[in-house]
């Protein structure tokens, strides 16, 4: 596999990953009973850290692209072994 390619396999799984962590860790000003700005949104942000955010999708993302890379290159999974509708129709 091209450095290239585990570059973008990375940098894909990297923004999946902090768009999947941004709720996560998060809480409204209601919840933390803090007052609000005049004119604010009820569902915005008291505590958004986004370096935080940062270094965990990066860490996550490292994680997985290795995971990925290793399957790629050990086949531990194919894609036999993910083709569950295989029986359904009566081809094999």
């Amino acid at each position: 596999m091209e450095w290239t390619s585990v570059l973008a396999i990375y940098l894909l799984i990297w923004v999946m990953t902090a768009f999947v962590m941004l709720p996560f860790g998060v809480k409204t000003h209601e919840e933390a009973g803090v007052p609000k700005v005049a004119g604010q949104a009820d569902s915005a942000p008291v505590n958004f850290k986004p370096g935080r955010l940062v270094l965990r999708a990066t860490i996550s993302a490292i994680a997985l692209t290795t995971l990925y890379v290793l399957n790629y290159i050990n086949g531990w999974i194919g894609v036999d072994d993910v083709n569950f509708m295989a029986g359904l129709f009566g081809a094999e």
